[in-house]
């Protein structure tokens, strides 16, 4: 004991303290000079690019990227000025090399999966919600991890799935026909749909009937606050460094709604692996009488050695398909039914194509084989994903120097930004690339586009996984809005004018600043009322 108070006391002596201070003030400055190297190191590597205008040379270009209206317009700014790429960087912290053109674009894209990295700076403040998913994880990890969730999305399971677009459609068409028989008919898209697609992702990842259409629901709320606060934390510097934002306001938030949907799914995954364990036992040669969903589906998974997914790798991915599968594809279903609603020729077009399929029929539902014989419908679809994708880029890093057109190599460890938006909106690739025109998707026109020309789920060995069953949802949702329902622009109330227009506004997904609102007009009586049919 005399020992250690000897030591404390030299610790704790005016001494001890400022040799800890010289130290540390040490270990700052070796921190700030292997920064400053660094930047320079990367600077000079990246003098092969184009760079816009910096206001320092040591801060760059932060501050500069912004999720507003204006910040879409400075990409258009940038791609008017160099075309096809430019370097860019955060400070001298991040340095980033942004494409907007396809052959710019693909080297990037369709690289191997085992040089290809997801970067930190966008990605890392999801890894607490969904762990090493499929989304997040590299190499061998994510190998595996497609190879065992692909069945999930095949054709012949995805035809399951269209029962269920029909229900939750049916549910929120009821809901508009109700607030339509009140007087209200300028309604706001996105907070209609995107509980649409929440319900319906539930019942086709869990069998899980959520009624949060008609009612809150805990999980949901739970769900759309990570989404809010992911966004919120990108823009606040000191919230990068997970032992200030963890100790922060949005952070405890954070925590709280990660509970409340780890504990959801964790309870779904363990239940259903005990049921399927008990089958087994019982009588492994019986099929389940209920449709397998996606929990089902990869529960039942396995690799070449017969290993399947643990649980904690379930619950990473069904949270994957959830934060993936809704926000995405509401997106999609907004701006495609807003551009519609701004084209009463294509609109027309479109209903009359659906009209004419299902003439005859006893019921007004979409079936799996009619998804197949929409093609302008379809053609209007891509076209609205061309100019208001959803997800307006990705990211990647790669552990070897990539070449790309024009003797340009981007270095092992820097950002590769793939401008989605940058590249749908390039005038050297799409002519009036702002302007809504379906037939850019006509097959005779189609085939004179680059093939990463029109990217809006990425492209290349990680590309977006669920984009079957994007589609087939949009085609569900968009005939049957459009069979049932007029739509013209609304009007958002919170406007003092209406001569200003709909503001875009890039978030974790495409929506728009005071939400889009559109005027809707019944059409034919709703067949739907009475029992609906059901999925599961």
């Amino acid at each position: 004991m005399p020992l250690l108070h000897s030591v404390l006391a030299q610790v704790f002596s005016w001494s001890g303290i400022c040799l800890i201070l010289q130290g540390l003030v040490a270990l700052v400055v070796l921190w700030t000079v292997r920064l400053l190297a660094r930047h320079a190191w990367y600077t000079h590597k990246l003098s092969c690019f184009n760079k816009p205008q910096t206001h320092s040379w040591l801060l760059g270009h932060l501050g500069q990227m912004q999720s507003t209206e204006e910040g879409l317009q400075l990409v258009d700014d940038l791609v008017q000025t160099f075309k096809h790429s430019c370097c860019w960087f955060l400070g001298p912290f991040y340095h980033l090399v942004r494409t907007f053109h396809p052959e710019y674009v693909k080297p990037l894209l369709m690289a191997s999966a085992n040089i290809t990295v997801k970067d930190e700076l966008i990605y890392g403040p999801l890894r607490p919600w969904l762990g090493q998913s499929l989304l997040l994880s590299n190499g061998e990890a994510w190998s595996r991890r497609r190879r065992l969730l692909t069945p999930a999305f095949h054709f012949d399971v995805l035809k399951n799935y269209v029962l269920t677009f029909n229900s939750s459609t049916n549910t929120m068409h009821s809901k508009w026909r109700r607030l339509l028989s009140e007087g209200t008919t300028n309604i706001e898209m996105f907070n209609h749909v995107t509980l649409m697609t929440l319900d319906s992702l539930l019942k086709c990842a869990f069998s899980y009937r959520s009624n949060c259409q008609e009612s809150s629901s805990e999980y949901v709320s739970a769900i759309v606050e990570l989404g809010d606060l992911v966004m919120d934390r990108r823009f606040r510097i000191l919230h990068q460094w997970d032992w200030i934002y963890w100790k922060s306001q949005q952070g405890q938030r954070f925590k709280q709604a990660l509970s409340v949907v780890h504990r959801f799914t964790r309870e779904v995954v363990q239940k259903r692996r005990a049921l399927i364990d008990q089958q087994r036992a019982t009588n492994p040669t019986k099929t389940p009488q209920r449709k397998k969903d996606f929990v089902d589906i990869i529960l039942l998974s396995q690799d070449e050695d017969g290993k399947g997914l643990t649980d904690e790798e379930i619950m990473a991915e069904a949270n994957t398909f959830m934060f993936a599968g809704h926000d995405t594809t509401a997106s999609a279903i907004c701006w495609t039914l807003y551009n519609l609603a701004c084209h009463a020729r294509y609109q027309d077009k479109c209903r009359q194509e659906v009209m004419d399929l299902i003439q005859g029929r006893d019921g007004h539902e979409m079936e799996w084989e009619d998804l197949s014989n929409l093609p302008f419908t379809t053609m209007c679809i891509r076209e609205s994903l061309r100019l208001h994708s959803p997800v307006q880029a990705v990211t990647r890093r790669y552990t070897q120097n990539m070449v790309l057109p024009g003797d340009l190599t981007v270095p092992e460890g820097v950002i590769c930004l793939v401008s989605i938006y940058g590249t749908h909106h390039n005038p050297s690739v799409w002519t009036n690339p702002h302007e809504f025109d379906p037939l850019r998707f006509d097959p005779t026109n189609a085939q004179n586009h680059s093939s990463h020309a029109f990217i809006p789920f990425s492209s290349g060995p990680r590309n977006c996984i669920g984009q079957k069953f994007a589609m087939a949802e949009l085609r569900v949702v968009v005939a049957l809005t459009l069979l049932r329902f007029r739509l013209t622009p609304g009007v958002d109330p919170g406007l003092t004018s209406s001569s200003g227009g709909v503001r875009r506004l890039p978030q974790l997904v495409l929506r728009a600043e005071g939400g889009l609102w559109l005027q809707l007009e019944p059409l034919n009586p709703p067949s739907f009322q009475g029992t609906p049919r059901t999925s599961f």
